[in-house]
C-alpha cells in the first residue's frame, strides 16, 4: 500500500483554514498562535518543510488594508465623523481583522507548500 492509498489527497484550503495536518487532516498543524508543530500527532508527518516566511503577513496586510481602509474611507465620505470616532472604531477593527486572518492564512500557505512540494531553490549540477 502506498502513501497515497493510506492518505487520500486533502484540500489545502480546508485543512489550512482549520489548522489541520495537510496529509491526514486529523492532527494539529499549529501550536500556540503561529508556531508550526514539529510533527503531526496523528500521522507523524514532519513539518520541517513548512516555512511560510512573511507570506501570511503580506496577504493579511493587503486584505485587511482593503477592508478596513475601504470602510474608513466610506465612513469619512458618508458621515464625516471626528477623528476620535475613526480611532475608536477602526483601530480595534484593524487589530481584529489582522489577527483573525493571520493564523488561517499561515495554515493555508503551509498546506499549499505540502501539496505542491515547495522547497528551497536548488541548482542542478
Amino acid at each position: 500500500m502506498s502513501l497515497n492509498d493510506e492518505y487520500p489527497p486533502q484540500s489545502p484550503y480546508a485543512t489550512g483554514l482549520a489548522g489541520l495536518c495537510p496529509r491526514c487532516a486529523q492532527g494539529k498543524l499549529l501550536t500556540g498562535f503561529l508556531n508550526v508543530a514539529p510533527r503531526c500527532e496523528s500521522c507523524g508527518l514532519d513539518f520541517n518543510f513548512a516555512d511560510a516566511g512573511d507570506g501570511p503577513a503580506v496577504f493579511v496586510t493587503l486584505f485587511a488594508g482593503f477592508i478596513v481602509l475601504g470602510m474608513a474611507l466610506w465612513t469619512e465620505l458618508k458621515y464625516e465623523p471626528p477623528m476620535w470616532v475613526h480611532l475608536v472604531i477602526f483601530l480595534p477593527m484593524t487589530l481584529i481583522v489582522c489577527l483573525g486572518m493571520l493564523r488561517p492564512l499561515k495554515g493555508v500557505l503551509v498546506a499549499l507548500q505540502y501539496r505542491n512540494r515547495a522547497g528551497q531553490g536548488r541548482l542542478d549540477s
